[in-house]
């Protein structure tokens, strides 16, 4: 088990790259061994858009962070649809290259941001795992990056303000600190493996996770990325 230095309440701005490079090296190589067939797979954790829609999605806010093109709505639904909807006529393999140099080139760029773009380098890792479910990917949310992943998490949900939970994790020596404390509220307990706090915390279908509890907090609270 490994307990990664990231986990300290100060951000470190070098880790959204590191989780991208780290996504990068597992998730393109395997997009690249796939049927064009299976880009059209519809994704259960983003009703209405297929393997295609989440690969465009994902290349064109990597692409906005490395521009720096941050319009007015930015990142909305909105901006999503018309974004996937400009690489229509795009082949699968371009949009691949566009997510490899997104997820090359975005790192340094977020790390020299003040930590709100923190979120796109988590949600792109996610949204790997999405595609993962979809092909019937073992690990879905785990792999490499998953140190990664778990303290980019810790990063993003104190800097947000969000409820304070203490996380128990297999996959860690040492406790996982959640949010900010507030005294609102006491801090919420998680007990379980990683992938399946990534998957609360992002929302997604906990069908096949690994048992685990939960006590002082609704599984809906955790969500960070909305509905």
């Amino acid at each position: 088990m490994t307990t990664p230095a990231d986990l300290r309440d100060v951000r470190d701005p070098e880790l959204p790259g590191r989780l991208l490079t780290l996504e990068r090296d597992e998730l393109v190589p395997l997009l690249r061994s796939r049927a064009d067939a299976d880009f059209a797979l519809p994704v259960a954790a983003c009703p209405g858009w297929t393997v295609r829609d989440v690969l465009a999605h994902c290349s064109s806010a990597l692409i906005r962070v490395v521009e720096r093109r941050f319009e007015k709505g930015v990142f909305s639904p909105e901006c999503n649809d018309r974004d996937i909807a400009e690489r229509a006529d795009w082949s699968n393999a371009r949009v691949v290259a566009e997510l490899e140099r997104g997820m090359t080139e975005a790192g340094p760029v977020i790390a020299r941001s003040d930590g709100r773009l923190d979120a796109v380098a988590l949600g792109e890792w996610v949204h790997a795992g999405d595609v993962r479910v979809t092909f019937g990917e073992p690990g879905a949310y785990a792999g490499r990056g998953l140190p990664e992943a778990l303290a980019l998490l810790g990063t993003i949900t104190r800097a947000r303000g969000h409820l304070p939970l203490h996380a128990d994790l297999d996959d860690l020596d040492e406790p996982l600190k959640l949010g900010e404390a507030s005294g609102d509220r006491p801090p919420g307990r998680y007990i379980g493996d990683g992938p399946t706090l990534l998957r609360l915390y992002a929302g997604r279908p906990l069908d096949g996770a690994a048992a685990y509890e939960l006590a002082g907090v609704e599984a809906a609270e955790l969500n960070i990325f909305g509905d």
